[in-house]
């Protein structure tokens, strides 16, 4: 588990570093959030290898070899002289993540025997969200009495415990047949996740029908079909198609790719929202999530215990609403809203992750043969880290077009008609004078000024815009916990 809080602290202690990275290397959002989504897509693509990892080296093995892999990223991210070698370091750090994760997910759930196994789930989620609750506050700490560069090197103390713990503990079974590594379907993946993604995250500054980002998008697509194909051959091992005959399995994976798309992107959101909106600190951004996140923390072993007893599309269901319930107020947030409001915001619904995450994943595995539980583990973290990811690079091209949209319509309202702004500039024009700044830049400083407000505002709106969306992700992802709950009574009666 402190692999993994490690883990989840280092793909969340970046978010609150976004404008100071952009500043650094003079990159917009689009490119910046490959800090996020470049360790997300490694990572996802790692969920993969995890049954892999375990069958050829075993738990013990894979875990010490993953985490000096991590150690290794962390170190080309933290001394990287350019924005490409931050993002190979990220590259490196997810594809660690990607094993570990499943990998300690369904050691907690083998070593609990049934009827407890919810338990398990709800410390392993508990510790994820107690993570991404610690990273973005810790991360502001560091950029405020360090450098950004700091986030970095900062999760190593943790690998640095992990390690002889792991070495020591850990079970080391390995499979007398392992496979051999399909490294067709391997490079497939990384292929079409590597298309899509930089399709996505450039398609708004070079033109979605330029040829490039056309190129980019059939080549993700083709490459996508490729390796679904590949994974149909004899000896492929990346992703066990025999799970999707579970129909139980194949609705969890669907519930949790609403629930990734409103947790991923908002946990993105939000921190960099309240600095280029509400002009807080990266501490003080970091902070702003951080009791609600606890809060859901605190609750996840009740939940957990819960998900054991009671049927999972209610606790689901329950958790989709007071999620929604609690974007909602985001959608209305704008400079004047307070950092206490941003708490008090967070606190109305984002404890409600701890009623979805260990049902989802209780109901999935538990509809699993035994020697599918690796196979499983890591096709289901692989699904909610595909659709989070994607959906957060999505999000942001999104919050990029609106806030262009807003600003453009904005601009278009500045005219001598507008009273407003004649007054504005008028007030700024007159401070100027006051001031003694010389008469022939009265007008332009007065102009500059209306021009960060436009910005300003602009900023607020698209970003207003991006949490309706994040709103409507979890409001929709009712619908297939309802059909859940439907196919679980219909077991039940079986």
């Amino acid at each position: 588990m402190l692999a993994a809080f490690t883990m989840v602290v280092s793909g969340t202690i970046v978010n609150v570093a976004v404008p100071d990275v952009m500043g650094a290397y003079g990159v917009g959002q689009s490119e910046v959030q490959l800090l996020s989504t470049a360790f997300m897509i490694s990572m996802t693509t790692g969920q993969l290898l995890n049954a892999w990892v375990v069958a050829v080296v075993g738990q013990r093995w894979g875990f010490i070899g993953t985490l000096l892999f991590f150690f290794v990223g962390s170190l080309v991210a933290g001394f990287a002289d350019n924005f490409g070698m931050i993002v190979l370091g990220r590259v490196l750090q997810g594809a660690a993540a990607g094993v570990v994760q499943p990998l300690v997910m369904v050691t907690l759930f083998q070593a609990y025997p049934e009827g407890k196994r919810g338990s398990a789930l709800g410390l392993y989620v508990m510790g994820l969200v107690g993570a991404a609750s610690v990273g973005p506050p810790a991360g502001g700490l560091l950029i405020e009495l360090f450098d950004w560069r700091y986030i970095f090197f900062a999760p190593l103390i943790l690998v640095i415990i992990a390690l002889p713990l792991g070495a020591l503990f850990l079970p080391s079974v390995r499979s007398k047949n392992p496979p051999n590594f399909d490294w067709i379907g391997y490079i497939l993946i990384c292929i079409a996740l590597y298309c899509l993604m930089t399709a996505v995250s450039n398609g708004a500054r070079e033109g979605w029908g330029s040829n490039h980002i056309v190129t980019l998008f059939i080549g993700g697509v083709t490459a996508s079909i490729a390796f679904i194909q590949s994974q149909r051959r004899e000896g492929a091992s990346m992703l066990d198609l025999s799970l999707f005959k579970h129909k139980m399995f194949v609705m969890a994976v669907i519930v949790t790719s609403f629930s990734a798309v409103g947790n991923f992107a908002s946990v993105y959101a939000v921190p960099v929202a309240a600095q280029l909106v509400q002009n807080m600190t990266p501490f003080e951004a970091g902070l702003a999530l951080m009791p609600s996140m606890m809060l859901a923390m605190f609750i996840m072993p009740i939940s957990g215990r819960l998900s054991d007893k009671i049927p999972p599309h209610l606790a689901v269901i329950t958790g989709f609403i007071f999620l929604t319930a609690g974007v909602v107020p985001f959608a209305y947030a704008d400079a004047n809203t307070s950092f206490t409001m941003i708490v008090i915001y967070g606190l109305i619904g984002r404890w409600a992750t701890a009623f979805v995450q260990p049902f989802i994943m209780n109901t999935a595995l538990n509809s699993l043969p035994k020697e599918k539980l690796n196979a499983g583990g890591g096709t289901l973290n692989f699904c909610r880290q595909l659709v989070g990811s994607l959906g957060t690079n999505l999000w942001v091209v999104f919050v990029d077009w609106r806030i262009d949209f807003h600003a453009s319509a904005l601009t278009v309202t500045q005219s001598t008609a507008n009273a407003t702004s004649v007054e504005l500039l008028r007030g700024v024009e007159e401070i100027y004078r006051e001031a003694g700044v010389p008469e022939s830049m009265h007008h332009a400083g007065g102009l500059h000024y209306l021009g960060q407000i436009i910005e300003a505002q602009a900023n607020a709106l698209g970003f207003q815009d991006g949490f309706w969306v994040l709103a409507g992700s979890y409001a929709i992802g009712v619908i297939p916990a309802w059909i859940m709950g439907r196919m679980y009574y219909k077991d039940k009666r079986k």
